[in-house]
């Protein structure tokens, strides 16, 4: 089996399993190997885009799950100059995560977010062939069929009852 037939089973076989406060990661090639025992890395062989690409649609179709994208804060700063090839990347993800919440925010944090994820709920996280720096596409899975407006009326009413 080649390794794009393996990381795309992987995601395959996990989605039907991950829901809310699951994440999905497509990472560039020098993320660390994080030892939090939820944290599953695949290394996929492809590049950034094809996996995110990828990711997304599989997602689009599950209608259990829907993404909300963290976004590496330094990646606003890179230039070209600094990072040949980053504002084309910045083009693509603006139109390939333009339908979905997008919050911004520094790589410590994020990853701190992710260890702390992975010691209780299972991550998976595609390392791709990517050589830019912070451009780690981080998905944090919520609800697919109940958004935080329901939540907010159902804890109103709740509240409201006692």
């Amino acid at each position: 089996m080649d390794t794009s037939t393996c990381w795309k089973s992987v995601l395959s076989e996990r989605l039907p399993l991950l829901g809310h406060r699951n994440w999905i990661v497509v990472a560039d090639a020098a993320y660390p190997s994080q030892t939090s025992p939820g944290i599953q890395t695949v290394a996929t062989g492809e590049t950034h885009e094809d996996v995110l690409s990828h990711v997304l649609q599989q997602i689009d179709q599950s209608p259990h799950v829907r993404p909300i994208v963290h976004l590496d804060k330094e990646v606003d700063l890179l230039d070209e100059n600094a990072a040949p090839g980053i504002d084309t990347l910045r083009r693509f993800l603006d139109t390939s995560l333009n339908a979905f919440p997008v919050s911004k925010r520094l790589h410590e944090d994020i990853i701190a977010d992710l260890d702390a994820a992975g010691e209780t709920f299972d991550i998976l996280l595609l390392k791709t062939n990517m050589v830019l720096p912070y451009t780690t596409v981080f998905l944090q899975l919520d609800c697919g069929y109940w958004d935080e407006e329901s939540e907010r009326s159902l804890r109103s009413t709740m509240a409201a009852a006692s």
